[in-house]
């Protein structure tokens, strides 16, 4: 059942002033800002941020923020460029239906929240060691054909591929992840990771770097620490030998 517009506590939520603002978020970037700020922080903001960051389509940017006042009737969230204040956005269901009133039809809520558990009991799997049953709950996920958050699928998915031994499939999700989202830093290392066990030792050390510029903390990282360790040692190698 759909949730009505005006029980996010829009301060303009007419019919034809939404249908403008679908309008401009199929024409620009639509930007939805999350306050974590203590009040909202306490009313579950941060998890209306991982599940609207996981769900988002293209197009549509999710960040945090401070304080966009009314607190007490959060989590609050911004629309932009509406510039659009949204309250009470406390579950899944309202944040899922929040990206569907943005987007229109080419949303579906519904699918959308059931392909984001799929991914999660994948990734709980593949933390486990269960890698197999990782990739057949990921890629029963992207057969439902998501509305947004398919480099996190396609992520998950190259890792868990590449756990079962399947290096050219791992490396082919982790393109596609980055072709979906080129900023998306865990993509370049996913391909790397790939490039690793293919030999590839070059292409590896290039998607490395790539990640590193995008995300400079990943450095900190002990598994990639791991991986560039593994990857100097086959360089060197590779130098002496030639």
């Amino acid at each position: 059942m759909a949730v009505s517009l005006s029980s996010y506590g829009f301060q303009t939520a007419s019919p034809a002033s939404w249908r403008r603002r679908r309008a401009a978020a199929a024409a620009e970037k639509v930007e939805i800002r999350v306050c974590v700020n203590r009040s909202c922080g306490r009313q579950g903001s941060r998890e209306i941020l991982a599940v609207l960051s996981a769900l988002a389509p293209t197009g549509v940017a999710v960040t945090s923020c401070g304080c966009l006042g009314r607190c007490g009737a959060g989590p609050n969230l911004a629309v932009l460029p509406a510039g659009s204040l949204v309250g009470h956005c406390g579950t899944a269901a309202r944040a899922a239906q929040l990206l569907a009133d943005l987007c229109g039809s080419a949303f579906d809520p519904q699918r959308s929240l059931e392909v984001l558990t799929l991914r999660k009991k994948g990734e709980r799997e593949l933390e486990k060691g269960n890698a197999a049953e990782a990739e057949a709950l990921l890629s029963q996920a992207l057969g439902l054909e998501p509305s947004g958050g398919l480099h996190f699928i396609y992520k998950s998915r190259s890792s868990a591929r590449l756990a079962i031994g399947d290096n050219a499939g791992a490396l082919d999700d982790a393109n596609e992840a980055s072709r979906i989202d080129p900023k998306y830093p865990q993509a370049y290392i996913c391909q790397g990771d790939a490039f690793l066990a293919m030999g590839e030792w070059n292409a590896a050390e290039k998607a490395y770097s790539t990640a590193l510029q995008l995300d400079p903390s990943i450095r900190r990282s002990k598994s990639f620490k791991a991986q560039v360790a593994k990857l100097q040692e086959n360089l060197i190698t590779l130098n002496t030998s030639s």
